[in-house]
């Protein structure tokens, strides 16, 4: 599948992967929704806001190995396309290592210090007991999400995208699943949600080990690759920093979030933050899966120095993203409230949670030039500016908007935030990217 990476059409390829990245996003995403729902529904209002906190957590440990993923597929995609196929063999091997060693050490930390955490990441209150109770179950499931994450890009590398898709879709079936016995027919609260998302967890995880065991392709597990190459490391490491500072700037902007809406608008507003949370993370799937589908084809491309074809991947990336992201916003624009009733019946969320939506989602049909923009460096290896850009909404634009605007305008200034942080660090997401194309992709077609 690789080389046709470099032969196929730009539009061709770009459908065949984003669709499956998509499906399994999507899947992914509808599993978290129907778990907020099922906990919502059939739990309690706090609930909502006990996953919204602890979730973030979880991510965030993941993210070592989604970060060694992304950074490890991107060197990979660049090797394939050179034909160095040892060096593939070598990073893949360092990746399983490095996500392995990490992802426990950090699940030990983690749980050591499991109540000042979730203190750290907003849960106060009558939130307290609930987060504990589904921290202390997830947590044995997260190093299998850490290497089902690390898996997950390079399959995609490799030109699998449908098996990348199955990662994520077999677990959230299987999580729906066990929610509706575990919660519902079993009545084990905030525990069943919690043993049902770590047995997803799992069961990602294994998958993703089967693929590699078993699969005929370009890559597998080799014990001979798992010691640590130095200068491997440190590209892996350069690249890889990039999805895991950016989920530790994440973390960091929940914690300033959550102390925000807790402190101008109390548990209520944690909750309301916790259904815009599941409705972005779905309604952007189709976008995300665009990044994800540019990611190994610009890769290959730059790793076989054809320009024209890079330009290519960029341009008609954003294309379909922005025309996805504008069909997005003008749907949530006329059903916020539809959306909102599918979570709750609580009245208040009901009365609070349409504008809050809309109000995020301003600005959101332009986000894939930010997308694509800070994708397309992580891409070309270029480590500086992919972590500077992927930085920028977060770091720089939201955190100083999430912690300032509540100030004057209230819980409002924190729904506020999000459209600005887009705006902003769209506009300087263009003018890196712009400046790049001009100076970088020079080389010969």
């Amino acid at each position: 599948m690789t080389n046709k990476f470099e032969t196929d059409s730009i539009s061709r390829l770009l459908l065949k992967q984003a669709i499956p990245a998509t499906v399994g996003i999507l899947v992914m995403s509808l599993n978290m929704i129907v778990d907020t729902i099922f906990v919502g529904r059939w739990i309690n209002v706090l609930a909502i806001a006990a996953i919204t906190v602890v979730l973030p957590i979880a991510f965030l440990i993941s993210s070592i190995g989604m970060g060694i993923g992304v950074g490890g597929s991107s060197i990979i995609s660049r090797a394939l396309g050179e034909k160095k196929f040892d060096k593939a063999y070598n990073v893949f091997g360092n990746q399983i290592s490095l996500t392995t060693s990490l992802s426990l050490l950090f699940i030990i930390l983690g749980t050591y210090f499991s109540l000042p955490l979730l203190k750290l990441f907003g849960a106060n209150g009558e939130i307290i007991e609930p987060a504990k109770e589904y921290f202390n179950t997830i947590v044995y499931g997260v190093p299998f999400l850490a290497f089902a994450m690390m898996g997950n890009p390079v399959i995609r590398a490799v030109g699998k995208p449908n098996y990348a898709m199955l990662t994520l879709v077999i677990p959230s079936i299987v999580n729906v699943v066990l929610d509706i016995i575990l919660i519902k027919v079993l009545n084990l609260g905030m525990y069943g949600a919690g043993l049902a998302t770590s047995i997803a967890y799992g069961i990602s995880g294994l998958f993703v080990l089967w693929f590699f065991l078993s699969k005929n392709n370009e890559l597998k597990i080799i014990p001979k690759y798992f010691f640590i190459n130095i200068p491997i490391l440190k590209e892996i490491v350069a690249l890889g920093g990039v999805s895991i500072v950016r989920q530790g700037v994440i973390s960091i902007l929940v914690i300033i979030l959550n102390y925000s809406l807790y402190k101008y608008g109390g548990e209520i507003s944690i909750s309301i933050f916790g259904i815009i949370n599941r409705v972005t993370m779905f309604a952007l799937s189709p976008v995300l899966g665009v990044t994800q589908a540019f990611l190994p084809i610009a890769g290959f491309n730059i790793g076989a120095k054809n320009a024209l074809r890079v330009k290519k991947t960029i341009w008609k990336s954003i294309i379909f993203g922005t025309t996805i992201a504008s069909v997005v916003f003008i749907f949530i624009l006329i059903f916020p409230t539809q959306l909102v009733k599918i979570f709750t019946t609580d009245e208040e969320l009901i009365k609070l949670a349409p504008k809050a939506l809309v109000t995020t989602f301003l600005a959101i049909p332009i986000i894939s030039v930010q997308l694509i923009g800070s994708a397309y460096f992580q891409a070309a290896g270029k480590a500086l500016p992919a972590l500077l850009l992927t930085l920028l909404k977060q770091g720089f634009c939201l955190i100083p908007l999430v912690y300032f605007l509540p100030k004057f305008f209230g819980v409002n200034g924190v729904w506020m935030s999000f459209a600005i942080g887009d705006v902003l660090s769209t506009l300087i997401t263009y003018v890196f990217l712009h400046r790049a194309l001009k100076l970088d992709l020079k080389y010969e077609n």
